[in-house]
């Protein structure tokens, strides 16, 4: 297989991104911050570069080497200390391993995206009438809007894993007309997931689950099929309107890189847009007394 190579003027341009970042950010952080005494001018406000690479524990001509844009071997262990003794936020020590070319960690929480929630219901509320809803890193279901609840069948009772109810809820099975050509693309999808995090006991509490709540399940994971998150187009017969098509989208937050948005979309088939503003009506509700029989 091929791999890409990095031309000469993209690797120059790297080093120097890489030189500008780390001075940018050695310039914020203050002697006090990082636990040295003020003593003696100072040119700058922020570290030395010989300061910077005492307090992480690497060679001053090394660290000077790195900081002047020099093609040298970096390892993981070394960036992740200069990145602590920088202060550097889990995006900036993202992007610190990018410009080092490494492969970059894991996205991280950002601590200050922590409350977005309240507005990740606003979202999924605004998307009314279609369908939304939000599920964790694991697939359990965080949030959903009330066109989720009365076209998909998610409601307080069943699992709140959205692999495990897709294979056991009644409800939701009776209405997707096309169950058996989704099953293998929603566990492919699923275990394209676990591969980010192949140590994750998490993940692998929901497999277990998922196997011993269906055989179903059980065989289509050793296929060991693997497919990115994406879109899926939905056939879903529901029982007060007739068929609905729509786009499964799932759609992921940088800031919270745990969360997923998924947003489905009417498609012109079947007049499936006014079907949905209908049974999210006074009119529709009435007649969708909860729960409904699939």
């Amino acid at each position: 297989m091929a791999t890409a190579v990095e031309s000469d003027a993209a690797k120059r341009h790297r080093l120097a991104e890489l030189r500008e970042f780390l001075m940018s950010r050695r310039a914020r952080v203050t002697p006090a911050e990082a636990g040295l005494p003020e003593g003696g001018r100072r040119r700058t406000p922020g570290l030395r570069r010989e300061e910077v690479a005492v307090l992480a524990g690497v060679g001053v001509s090394w660290y000077q080497w790195l900081e002047q844009g020099r093609d040298i071997t970096v390892s993981p262990q070394v960036l992740d200390s200069v990145a602590r003794v920088l202060r550097l936020s889990a995006i900036e020590r993202r992007h610190l391993y990018v410009l080092a070319a490494l492969n970059p960690p894991a996205p991280e929480i950002d601590p200050g995206a922590r409350d977005m929630c309240t507005g990740l219901r606003r979202l999924i509320d605004a998307w009314m009438p279609f369908p939304a809803h939000i599920m964790d890193v694991y697939w359990n279901t965080i949030m959903y809007n009330e066109s989720a609840s009365v076209v998909l069948g998610m409601r307080p009772g069943i699992s709140q894993n959205c692999l495990v109810s897709f294979f056991t809820d009644p409800i939701y099975r009776s209405r997707s007309t096309d169950w058996k050509r989704l099953a293998p693309q929603v566990v492919a999808q699923f275990r394209a997931a676990c591969s980010e995090c192949p140590d994750d006991e998490g993940f692998r509490a929901v497999v277990e689950e998922a196997k011993a709540a269906s055989e179903e399940f059980a065989e289509l994971w050793e296929r060991r099929d693997i497919s990115p998150g994406g879109q899926i187009r939905k056939e879903i017969e529901h029982p007060l309107v007739g068929v609905l098509h729509v786009e499964s989208t799932q759609l992921r937050v940088p800031a919270r890189p745990d969360l997923t948005i998924v947003m489905h979309t009417p498609l012109p088939e079947a007049d499936t847009a006014a079907k949905l503003e209908w049974l999210v009506s006074p009119e529709g509700r009435r007649g969708a007394m909860y729960p409904i029989a699939g």
